[in-house]
């Protein structure tokens, strides 16, 4: 059996880091950082790859011992999710265009339960692989890389909403995309800056449930942050006025979105705003209820 457990928890740690490094996508939001964020959250996969392995073979080897010292390293997954909380907040104070505190929760738990599901991987592959043979114990790998990749795969504003371009303009002093009111901008420079450099997008919501979500107003600052990380942003400490602002219209629940951009590319605006994240804690279903249906009609 020496042999056997061997295999086995060489096999669930080898496949669970190998998730984890999967999972550890970086894009323009450029978080994890490079390298050191990266080897933290690669360091901590390989410890919950290794407590999933562990965890059948010393069941059944009646190791209660190491079994019980390997829950109580499990619950410090736990803090995971208030160290990026923390990280992140303090990195949030120093952005042009701040994430906001649901975008950051969001992404802290993600982080936390992306180590919970390299931990269940390497479970399976370590029992599968101490109760038949490497081969299949790499067949039940794969198929958690299958699953891993779709619980990975959330909705996004593309997913709920239509997005489309929405004329920028002035009635006086008053900023409007399309019909959707913003601010007043009572200096003729900044308005002349707007005219000559803005540009707007009109999120349409598909249903009550994407009007609903779209009401929430850190889903609004999602948008605004990730429009303005991809686009780049005509806005320095002092000069608040070019902050990209997210508006909804009251009567018809759609959402207004203006920015002056370094990059005057309605397109990737578009795209850029289809591909934000529909935030964990703005997501809401009224649709699946009996009164919202019935509110709906």
């Amino acid at each position: 059996m020496a042999g056997s457990f061997l295999q086995a928890m060489t096999t669930g740690v080898l496949i669970g880091s190998f998730l984890r490094y999967d999972m550890l996508k970086r894009d323009y939001r450029l978080y994890p950082s490079y390298p050191h964020g990266v080897v933290i959250h690669l360091a901590l996969g390989f410890i919950a790859a290794v407590i999933g392995a562990v965890a059948i073979p010393a069941l059944v080897e009646k190791e209660f011992t190491a079994v019980t010292f390997l829950a109580l390293a499990a619950t410090q997954f736990r803090e995971v999710r208030n160290m990026e909380r923390e990280m992140l907040q303090n990195l949030d104070r120093t952005n042009l265009v701040p994430r906001g505190p649901d975008y950051i929760e969001g992404i802290a738990r993600v982080f936390e339960a992306r180590n919970y599901l390299v931990m269940f991987a390497a479970l399976l592959v370590g029992g599968v692989t101490y109760w038949s043979n490497i081969f299949y114990g790499l067949i039940s790998g794969l198929a958690a890389l299958v699953v891993t990749r779709r619980l990975m795969k959330g909705k996004t504003i593309g997913d709920i909403a239509k997005v489309r371009e929405g004329k920028v303009h002035f009635k006086g002093p008053n900023l409007f995309v399309d019909n959707i009111h913003f601010m007043n901008l009572g200096i003729d420079k900044v308005r002349d800056i707007y005219l000559e450099r803005a540009l707007g997008v009109i999120i349409e919501p598909l249903d009550d449930n994407g009007r609903a979500t779209l009401a929430n107003s850190g889903q609004r600052r999602a948008i605004a942050h990730d429009a303005a990380a991809l686009l780049g942003i005509h806005k320095d400490v002092d000069t608040p006025e070019f902050t990209p602002l997210v508006r909804r219209s009251l009567d018809t629940g759609r959402v207004g979105l203006v920015i002056v951009p370094l990059e005057k590319d309605i397109s990737v605006l578009i795209e850029a705003v289809k591909r934000v994240p529909v935030l964990e804690s703005a997501l809401s279903t009224p649709l699946k209820t009996t009164l919202g249906k019935r509110a709906a009609d």
